[in-house]
């Protein structure tokens, strides 16, 4: 009895179209030089967590949820009093997504919860941040199908981080447009 082995659709995607496609746009000499993905980090601040400490754990628990991945707090640096902040105090939630959870979550935000934003007209290249990484702001966590509506009490967004190990921007670019980003379609003169 054999076992196949699972490879998440966007890992095979990118061995199969995206690294022939990078190799010939930018001529790598090796396959290795062409830029990979190597992880997505999500950050989320979560406003009010000194006063609550119920919302830390109800922020960790949907992290946990839109990831598949356990999240963690992320922990105050230094005591603010203006904030009755204390040093080591639970302010927001944390997950860094590697290999096959990593292309699961890329796979699921372009195809189901990018599409489920408001108004939307595709996401800004212009948030690169010249070594190849790419952020993204998200202003509602709802867009996530795993996220029940119903049991929301407090609508937030976070930040999504893909670190990629290109170079350049425009490396970083073609290689997440290849993977599937729908990047703004912006023409010379707009912005």
């Amino acid at each position: 009895m054999s076992t196949v082995k699972y490879t998440p659709r966007l890992a095979e995607k990118y061995k199969k179209d995206v690294v022939p496609a990078l190799q010939k746009r930018f001529s790598y000499k090796t396959v290795m030089q062409v830029p990979r993905l190597e992880k997505i980090c999500l950050n989320r601040g979560v406003n009010g967590a000194v006063n609550d400490k119920k919302l830390i754990d109800i922020a960790l628990d949907e992290m946990t949820q839109i990831t598949g991945q356990k999240a963690v707090a992320t922990m105050s640096k230094k005591d603010i009093s203006n904030f009755k902040l204390r040093k080591n105090m639970p302010i927001g939630t944390r997950v860094t997504l590697r290999g096959e959870k990593m292309y699961e979550f890329l796979d699921r935000f372009i195809s189901t919860a990018l599409p489920r934003v408001r108004d939307f007209k595709g996401v800004n290249e212009k948030s690169f941040d010249g070594r190849g990484n790419y952020t993204l702001g998200i202003t509602e966590q709802i867009i996530f199908p795993e996220i029940d509506i119903d049991k929301v009490n407090k609508i937030t967004g976070m930040d999504i981080t893909f670190v990629t190990t290109a170079q350049t921007n425009e490396e970083a670019y073609e290689l997440l447009k290849e993977l599937g980003m729908p990047f703004k379609n912006v023409k010379k003169g707009e912005d």
